[in-house]
């Protein structure tokens, strides 16, 4: 047995064994979390050295496990580069929120359902491992409804909350629609090739499908994909299918949230990719001098067009929040737009050969699924600790926290400018691979066309690379519209939450205490600094998941330079302006230590400045989250429509009054509209069917069995 799987029964274990020890709280704490741990570091290892001993250019398949299933089918799991990758985000986050989980779970009041917790973590860790490496759709299928169950239950940890059991229910309700958009991508293609295997994309496998998935038409495989993307969306958060979001990571233990932000609802852009790999668009059909366009040809642009959308909006609806939580949630669904702009970036550069394109693009991507996983867990452990010690996730209930929260706001402070994509931390590295990749594509210019006889394909040429260069040139600026709104959000989160006074008493007296939840945030703090300022190898861990993408045209010369020559470029680059910002931010450190160390033992008195007419400030004269985003917000009214609940003012001598406001979520707000509530009224008008009746519904069942005959 392989390491990996020694790995994932370690975890589970772990949780198995929880519930056995709930009378004893710290003990049960213990087991859970070290095995967690120790199963973690084994799958890091394993995952790890398979990663990076793959050649960038050499796509291989480390292993194969296979078990009969119901003496019918077959569950069988491979490990190549593109899992591997996956893998190590997986391992590595588990372990840290499991770590940050010790303190973080201190009810020994609510030890039962802990550790019930703790089950159905190990349960969702070890799933989402099996999930990257299936290697046919019953297994994947098996293993994706494990994903799904176990983190339902834990959204609903605090069941007894209404809102929270609501958020479990949006959840489970979008998880098992995007299960049937995905089981009818598997139908077709299974109707299609008369084959489970999904092995070919792991392409050292020789699998009887690959002759099969080679006939199969444009039509055919733009069919799949738009299924598929339509269901991996729905987990992966792609606007309008993000519903479930922001309900279902507020509901969550903050560490759970860290999870299914870091990493759970980036299987689904793992399917998404998979798929793609699998399908074998990088085959373009040629002609005599061209490349003759096909449909497939559209999959990159309608993958950045949906990365668009998710991008701005996700970070529109952020700004609107009050709630932590709930802000970081939709900051999700943002940064799952930037990887989509990234990959159809790369997607459009597979279809028009294109091979700078291919490589930084796929490369931006892939970094940014690590860096997003690195930043945005740390965000939300941030966040935990702030619920945990004020009792609140009410951005405008805070204030001046990081006065006695100095490690948590300092933390906070770092993943905010890493979100926001400025150097020198991770976001940026990622995010200037991506920039790169676009111009590559807004470069681009038509194929010549020499041969007199196929000049009709030349409009056809012409046109596709205006189509290219108006797409990526779209994807270019939504990227630089989302990273300042980004900038905006992630302000007025450090800005109002740990800046300024307290606004109410729960943020008063608070401390930090419980060392579980400070370490995982300072390790994430230090890699978003460390890949920010030496990203090599965090990009050659990209270049080889890149090499499991089933790409033909990878390794070959675009415009003079090689692969190893455009990623060199761009590793120079980065790690040259993000060392150049270091070296600012170390001059301002070293001018503010100077400054101590000149006025250390003199005597330095404080006195108030000009108050310009307000000598007895009070915490309400203060900016509010609500307030500093206004401006904003109101700008994308049309796509954020603002609900306002207030009193008129009457009268000379107005009474007290209210003032309230709530940025809504279109998709949510129409999908009430329009889907939610006539289903309702036709389930009303049909409610006579459900009389009580045994004899009746015999009758129905009989009818339907005739009915059904006619078709069978």
């Amino acid at each position: 047995m392989s390491l990996f799987f020694i790995s994932l029964l370690i975890i589970a274990s772990g949780g198995v064994l929880s519930p056995f020890f709930k009378h004893n709280f710290t003990t049960m704490k213990f087991i859970a979390v070290s095995t967690m741990i120790v199963g973690s570091i084994g799958g890091i290892i394993d995952s790890g050295s398979k990663l990076m001993s793959q050649s960038a250019t050499i796509n291989s398949c480390d292993y194969t496990a296979s078990l009969t299933y119901l003496k019918s089918f077959t569950l069988s799991f491979q490990l190549d580069s593109l899992s591997a990758f996956f893998l190590v985000i997986i391992f590595a986050i588990s372990l840290m929120a499991s770590f940050y989980s010790f303190h973080y779970m201190d009810k020994p009041e609510r030890s039962l359902g802990t550790a019930v917790n703790y089950l159905f973590f190990s349960l969702l860790v070890a799933s989402m491992c099996l999930v990257v490496t299936a290697s046919n759709m019953i297994a994947f299928m098996i293993s994706w409804e494990m994903m799904s169950l176990s983190s339902f239950f834990l959204v609903i940890y605090n069941y007894k909350s209404k809102e929270n059991r609501r958020a479990g229910y949006l959840y489970f309700i979008f998880s098992h629609v995007g299960a049937m958009f995905i089981l009818s991508a598997f139908g077709v293609l299974y109707a299609l090739t008369g084959d489970f295997d999904l092995s070919h994309s792991f392409a050292s496998a020789v699998s009887p499908i690959s002759n099969a998935l080679a006939n199969l038409s444009e039509n055919q495989k733009v069919l799949i994909f738009i299924l598929a993307f339509i269901g991996f969306g729905s987990k992966a958060g792609i606007f309008p299918f993000h519903v479930w979001l922001p309900h279902a990571h507020p509901a969550a233990s903050s560490h759970i949230s860290a999870v299914m932000s870091g990493v759970m609802i980036k299987t689904g852009i793992y399917g998404i990719i998979r798929i793609y790999s699998l399908l074998n668009f990088s085959s373009p059909v040629m002609g005599a001098n061209q490349l003759i366009i096909g449909n497939s040809q559209f999959i990159g642009h309608i993958v950045i067009v949906a990365g668009v959308i998710s991008g701005i909006l996700g970070v529109v609806y952020a700004l609107g929040q009050n709630d932590m939580k709930r802000l970081l949630a939709y900051s999700s669904m943002e940064n799952i737009g930037i990887i989509l702009i990234a990959l159809g970036i790369g997607m459009i550069g597979v279809s028009s050969g294109n091979t700078a394109m291919v490589i930084i693009g796929f490369s931006g991507g892939f970094l940014h699924i690590l860096n997003h996983s690195i930043f945005k867990s740390l965000l939300f452990m941030g966040a935990g600790v702030v619920l945990h010690k004020t009792g609140s996730r009410s951005i405008d209930a805070l204030g001046g926290l990081i006065k006695n929260m100095r490690i948590t706001g300092t933390t906070f402070l770092i993943g905010s400018l890493a979100i926001s994509g400025l150097p020198p931390f991770n976001g940026f590295v990622s995010e200037f691979f991506i920039y790169m990749g676009g111009f590559k594509g807004v470069g681009m210019t038509a194929i010549t066309v020499n041969d007199a006889s196929v000049a009709g394909f030349a409009v056809n040429q012409f046109a596709m690379s205006r189509l290219t260069f108006g797409t990526t040139a779209f994807g270019i600026v939504s990227l630089a519209v989302i990273g300042g709104l980004a900038l905006a959000c992630f302000t007025k989160v450090v800005g109002v939450v740990f800046q300024g006074e307290p606004r109410t008493r729960a943020a008063e007296g608070v401390n930090e205490k419980g060392v579980a939840m400070l370490v995982p945030m300072v390790v994430f703090a230090l890699l978003c600094l460390a890949i920010g300022v030496f990203p090599e190898l965090p990009v050659l861990m990209s270049m080889n998941a890149i090499s499991s993408l089933n790409i033909s045209n990878i390794g070959t010369e675009s415009g003079g330079a090689s692969v190893i020559e455009i990623t060199t470029k761009m590793i120079g680059m980065a790690g040259t302006i993000s060392g150049a910002a270091l070296l600012f931010i170390s001059m301002i450190l070293s001018v503010l230590l100077l400054r101590n160390f000149a006025y250390k033992n003199k005597p330095v008195t404080t006195s108030g400045t000009w108050g310009c007419g307000f000598t007895k400030p009070t915490v309400k004269m203060q900016y509010t989250g609500t307030s500093y985003a206004a401006s904003i917000v109101e700008f994308f009214r049309p796509f954020a429509p603002i609900h306002e609940d207030h009193s008129p003012v009457k009268g000379r001598m107005a009474g007290r009054s209210h003032y309230q406001s709530h940025v809504n979520d279109i998709a949510e707000l129409y999908m009430d509209r329009v889907t939610l509530k006539p289903v309702l009224f036709l389930f009303d008008k049909l409610h006579w069917i459900q009389h009580g009746d045994i004899h009746l519904y015999i009758g129905y069942i009989l009818l339907a069995i005739v009915v059904a005959m006619f078709f069978v």
